[in-house]
């Protein structure tokens, strides 16, 4: 990274730096479990019912210029038939990003704009273990990260740093 320029200074060509770039993205945990293998196999005879629950934390990342965040996507995926645990699929998925905007437009941007880029990406590897577990794949709906990080705000919780 020390070739590259600052990232409140100009970029090479004079242009500013951009609002939001996101530097990289991982699979930084990924579980998935069948508890009732193979039993479960041989007694599936209906879709399950999938739970799924979804969280979006931000932190600093220490050592790195003080505008340089990781953002994770927190995804958990219980599917049930009945009482009967069929799978549970974890995956947190995350982005480092920096960025270049004002301090009050931080937090929406990191709980907001950065999870809506990373989201694809999750979805996908949450479908494709799902699927290549021997489950029908769980497609996540689109989530709205507005009303979720809005949500938030009204508990009082703010972006972590750490």
């Amino acid at each position: 990274m020390s070739d590259q320029p600052a990232p409140s200074s100009p970029i090479p060509n004079g242009q500013p730096a951009p609002p939001l770039q996101l530097n990289i993205q991982y699979t930084k945990d990924l579980s998935f479990e069948v508890p009732g293998a193979p039993e479960i196999y041989l007694s599936l005879r209906e879709q399950p019912r999938v739970d799924l629950s979804l969280d979006v934390q931000a932190r600093q990342v220490p050592g790195q210029q003080p505008n340089v965040f990781e953002v994770s996507l927190q995804i958990r995926a219980d599917a049930k038939i009945k009482e009967t645990s069929c799978f549970i699929a974890e995956l947190v998925y995350c982005g480092v990003f920096t960025l270049n905007v004002p301090q009050e437009h931080v937090e929406p941007v990191l709980l907001v704009e950065c999870p809506r880029l990373l989201f694809p990406f999750a979805r996908n590897i949450l479908a494709d273990v799902t699927r290549d577990g021997g489950f029908p794949p769980v497609m996540l709906n689109p989530i709205d990260f507005v009303a979720l990080w809005q949500s938030r705000r009204g508990q009082g919780q703010q972006v972590g740093t750490a």
